[in-house]
């Protein structure tokens, strides 16, 4: 420990660290740095908060857990010897444990402690090993919260206010001598327990159900409940101490008997080291990374498609945040995967900064403008955007379709999805994917019990969430991986494996050479459709998903040219002539002659019907074709009316009219009040700029060693100021202040000391106290007092200051060394 004399307390034991080691304790536990620590015994009282040390218990690992729960039941303080006792039991237990995780558990104890010490969770030499009182208060048995070890109570603290007659009779049951003394009792009754010869002599006399009963309560919990008159074998236990009273109705196994049934043990199964990943297959790396390459691959294109899907604006967004159900179902009809899929999906490209609410009176999502620059990236900086989004997201799409701590439905882009332990989870999955060889996929189960070692505490979730919410975390990445191409075939790719340990740079060059190559090109078909052999250039695909419809998507896209779909191309402002050249432009086989004539026909129906705005008006030059709508019923609901022999008006707004006619069959165009046809281009809606959302962090941040040297040498200098021995004033001053206290002293005292100590060059004690009003002792060598201001060196910063004088509350000189 660094001193001669043992500790007395938390805050001793941390007085007596190195910097390098202060300096760990606040990595391990940043949150002991928000505001920093005057001096050590506000670090120390800081480390002992009930918030702060259920923090540092949920980050530790299953044996540094089991190391501190075996703490917790053990003495206090407790040698290093039986802390190991404690763990591996007493060699007397049949061979139950074995002595190969006897061997683990020595070699791993060392460790386990020495992150405990880190921690400020242990303190003391290993003669004199102890908790810190806020752990073993959480960690200790009680009725309303039982150990984890499944111990109950001491003895002694089971027997607190027994009456010396009922000790006596236990002591008499038990065959141990009489006595007076209560205290002398409950040792006698404790030496019993934890001898094995005379406690085994005395089972050896217990009934076979008293026996039974014990086997029930040995390994937790300790408490069972009895009835006024109870069976033979209880009363028997009872009667004997095994069975201690808690209340009228409840009994409980005292610690003693139960180590002695478990043979010394803790635990029924201590953990020393970690559970192995095991394989559940070996696969070609080259494989795994064509397979991945794939995935990767099918992501960009339904993080396009959907960008395009609410390219004109998409679904509105709900009151209390969030996408709807039907919208969602839409969604997923439309990218052709199931309602969770679809909200992986908008949940990825909403949190990589692609989609956003528009911030309009109606609210809806739409694309922002980085969706624009992000389309204009090659294919492989796409994706790495979006797998870097993915793994600092706290967004949990698996919570779709879920509930709330309040039983209201969670929904995809909805306020209630972050989760902070995400991130963290699934850069630990993947670091486990890294640790096996290259295309060596993993047991999911294995995985999980990985996991459930390294941060047993870290499962708690709401209650609507299950038990286990860092699971859930974990079976989600591997599904999420897949989907993105991170893994292949369920092992890790060479560019997920570059990009968790290289960065983007590296990962995309691995990435690129996988991925097709956009084409130029299609191959049209006599029966009007058109065959995409790969992905296509951008401006390729664009132009060809207004003049056809997609009809079926895999390693080639096939699109189909329908009227409608002609028509969509000539509202968009393309001539037929237009059409034709391009067609021929980018076809590697000759243009049908059917799809020529399907363009040709449609081109010469298009616009020859006119709609504008009266509510809405019909215009055309050939009265037949208005007579032939007004007399077809289907108008019947336009409530249509002629204003003149080439004019109809109709009671609905043109959008509606324009899609009515469409569906009877003809080709109308909108045109503007000038009479010009309007030209509808494919959808540009925008929101304003908008940066993706911010994770939700998973408490303090993790300082750096910038910040964590400057905070250790504040505490140092806060800790001297705070310790450091002082002159007592003389007489006729003020008096003398307490250690630990501010000094004070009048304003003409205090003038006179910092002077003197500039003069002299000493170094002196002050009280301070800031524009905010915050109290502070420091340790200043005055330079000069001029003003009313000093200016001096001041210890506590490490920096030259300037203070002034009608804010420091008192000086006093410090005391000379020696």
């Amino acid at each position: 420990m660094g001193t001669t004399t043992p500790p007395r307390t938390l805050a001793e034991a941390l007085r007596a660290r190195g910097d390098e080691s202060l300096a760990g304790l606040l990595r391990a536990r940043p949150d002991l740095l928000n505001p920093v620590p005057n001096d050590i015994t506000q670090l120390a009282t800081r480390a002992g908060t009930r918030a702060s040390v259920v923090r540092a218990l949920e980050h530790l690992d299953r044996f540094a857990l089991q190391t501190a729960e075996a703490l917790a039941v053990a003495p206090d303080p407790a040698p290093y010897d039986t802390l190991l006792s404690l763990l591996t039991g007493d060699g007397l237990d049949d061979g139950e444990q074995r002595d190969d995780v006897g061997a683990a558990i020595t070699a791993a104890l060392p460790g386990a402690l020495a992150t405990l010490r880190e921690q400020a969770l242990v303190w003391g030499e290993d003669d004199r090993l102890r908790l810190v009182r806020t752990a073993r208060e959480l960690l200790a048995p009680s009725p309303q919260h039982p150990s984890p070890t499944g111990l109950g109570p001491t003895v002694a603290e089971a027997t607190a206010g027994m009456s010396p007659g009922r000790l006596q009779e236990i002591l008499a049951a038990t065959g141990l001598p009489a006595t007076h003394d209560p205290v002398s009792a409950v040792a006698a009754l404790s030496a019993l327990f934890t001898d094995r010869t005379r406690m085994a002599e005395l089972l050896d006399t217990a009934p076979v159900e008293a026996l039974s009963v014990l086997d029930r309560l040995v390994w937790g919990p300790p408490y069972g409940e009895v009835t006024p008159n109870p069976t033979p074998p209880v009363k028997w236990l009872r009667d004997r101490g095994l069975l201690l009273p808690v209340s009228t109705r409840t009994v409980v196994l005292p610690r003693e008997a139960a180590l002695h049934l478990r043979a010394g043990r803790a635990h029924r199964v201590p953990e020393p080291v970690p559970p192995v990943v095991a394989a559940a297959a070996e696969r070609d790396p080259q494989a795994v990374d064509r397979a991945a390459a794939g995935q990767a691959f099918m992501a960009l294109s339904t993080i396009e498609e959907l960008l395009k899907l609410w390219d004109g604006g998409g679904p509105t967004i709900l009151r209390a945040g969030g996408l709807s159900v039907r919208e969602l179902k839409r969604a997923a009809t439309a990218l052709d995967v199931t309602e969770p899929i679809a909200a992986f999906w908008i949940e990825l490209a909403y949190g990589a900064g692609l989609l956003a609410s528009d911030g309009e009176t109606d609210e809806r999502y739409a694309p922002t403008p980085a969706s624009d620059e992000w389309l204009d990236l090659s294919a492989e900086d796409r994706w790495t955007h979006l797998a870097t989004a993915w793994l600092a997201a706290t967004r949990t799409p698996g919570l779709v379709g879920g509930q709330d701590a309040k039983g209201r439905a969670l929904s995809a882009l909805g306020p209630e999805l972050d989760r902070s332990a995400a991130p963290d989870v699934r850069r630990r999955v993947l670091a486990l994917f890294a640790e096996l060889a290259p295309g060596t996929a993993p047991d999911p189960e294995a995985l999980l019990r990985r996991l459930r070692w390294e941060r047993p505490l870290r499962g708690a979730a709401p209650a609507t969430e299950g038990t286990d919410l860092r699971s859930r975390l974990a079976l989600w990445t591997l599904n999420e991986a897949e989907l993105l191409g991170i893994t292949g075939r369920g092992a890790l790719s060479s560019a997920a494996r570059a990009l968790l340990n290289e960065g983007e740079e590296t990962a995309a060059a691995l990435l690129s050479p996988l991925l097709p190559e956009p084409l130029d090109h299609v191959l049209l078909q006599a029966d009007l459709t058109a065959v995409a052999p790969g992905p296509l250039e951008r401006p390729l695909a664009e132009t060809l998903s207004v003049l056809a419809d997609v009809e079926s998507k895999g390693g080639a896209t096939v699109y189909r040219f329908t009227p409608g779909s002609v028509r969509r191309a000539l509202d968009a402002g393309q001539a037929a002539a237009d059409l034709h050249a391009f067609l021929a432009a980018h076809s590697r086989t000759p243009v049908p002659q059917p799809l020529s004539y399907l363009i040709d026909d449609v081109a010469r129906r298009h616009g020859h019907l006119r709609i504008g705005a009266a509510s809405a008006y019909v215009r055309c030059d050939d009265e037949a074709v208005l007579n032939e709508i007004l007399a077809d019923r289907r108008s019947t609901g336009l409530r249509l009316r002629r204003l003149a022999p080439t004019v109809l008006a109709a009671q609905s707004d043109p959008g509606s009219l324009l899609e009515a006619l469409r569906d009877m069959g003809y080709a109308p165009a909108a045109e503007s009040a000038d009479g010009d046809v309007l030209i509808t281009r494919a959808g540009a809606r925008r929101t304003p700029p908008r940066t993706p959302p911010v994770p939700v962090p998973e408490g303090p941040p993790t300082p750096d060693d910038t910040l964590l040297g400057a905070a250790v040498r504040a505490i140092r200098a806060g800790d001297t100021a705070a310790t450091v021995a002082r002159k007592e004033p003389p007489e006729g001053t003020t008096g003398s202040t307490p250690s630990g206290t501010l000094p004070r002293t009048t304003p003409a005292e205090t003038l006179a000391t910092v002077q003197a100590a500039a003069m002299t060059g000493s170094t002196v004690w002050i009280g301070y106290v800031n524009a905010d009003g915050a109290a502070s002792q420091r340790v200043i060598a005055p330079v000069r007092v001029e003003g009313g201001f000093v200016t001096a060196y001041d210890h506590t910063a490490d920096e030259v200051r300037t203070y002034p004088l009608h804010r420091i509350t008192g000086v006093a000189e410090l005391a000379e060394e020696g």
